[in-house]
């Protein structure tokens, strides 16, 4: 019940930003979201710039991209709505080589293009920096809501668990010839999902009353005390302060 489990997307490492206290990262990725989605929609470069910050960012966590490829498939969706929103938005249409675009649906598209990968990106940096046990600490400083901190830590505590859970009905079903095609293998399946319910609702009664029995009382413990010094702060908050700064410059000028 360790992190062994759940360490699938965090990647060990030195940088700076794996040494930066996770509640700063967290406020930081936050901000930096917000002012990106603050930014008109026609201002195209300045959100190719916000992008290459986001781009920076990820590229300064060192982390091997045999690693953060799979971890950016994330964002294949966002790609594949911009590339059809010129297509079918409404409006006054232009030629674009071959093809006729919408000229609004254009700037959308783009808009919509550049604000996804620029979070994913974040978001990605921030996952492959930050132990999930860590997010979890990090709530928990910030003065999240009990009940939300609880059910994160339970997630991430127990989500390897359950996932090793159906790994082994899965291996008992294939030992018995069984074979996942066609409308008669839902029967079975939809059986295994029952059971791997039924078991995984079971062990969170165990494990609830044996938190009960050792005094647990609606609110986690604080294991480790976070603090981050006013440099640290300084470096989580950068690309959300340049965010914000281009936004308002958009808007202003």
């Amino acid at each position: 019940m360790g992190t062994g489990h759940t360490a699938r997307l965090h990647v060990d490492g030195s940088s700076a930003l794996h040494r930066l206290p996770p509640h700063a990262k967290l406020v930081g990725l936050v901000l930096f979201v917000l002012a990106v989605v603050s930014v008109p929609a026609g201002a195209p470069l300045v959100l190719a710039g916000l992008l290459g910050v986001a781009a920076l960012t990820l590229a300064s966590t060192a982390v091997a991209w045999r690693h953060l490829l799979p971890r950016l498939a994330v964002a294949l969706p966002v790609v594949v709505f911009a590339l059809v929103l010129p297509f079918v938005a409404t409006g006054p249409h232009e030629q674009l080589g071959p093809v006729t675009v919408s000229t609004s649906g254009l700037a959308a598209a783009w808009s919509v293009l550049a604000k996804g990968l620029t979070g994913v990106l974040a978001a990605v940096a921030f996952a492959v920096t930050t132990r999930p046990t860590d997010l979890v600490a990090a709530l928990q400083r910030l003065r999240a809501p009990d009940l939300v901190v609880i059910v994160l830590s339970f997630m991430v505590r127990y989500l390897g668990v359950v996932t090793d859970e159906l790994g082994r009905m899965r291996v008992a079903r294939e030992s018995r010839a069984f074979r996942g095609r066609g409308v008669r293998a839902w029967p079975v399946l939809a059986a295994g999902s029952g059971a791997l319910f039924v078991r995984s609702y079971e062990r969170g009664e165990r494990v609830h009353l044996a938190m009960l029995s050792r005094g647990f009382t609606g609110r986690l413990p604080v294991v480790t005390a976070l603090t981050a010094t006013p440099a640290q702060w300084v470096l989580a908050v950068t690309p959300a302060v340049v965010a914000a700064t281009a936004s308002v410059a958009v808007r202003v000028l």
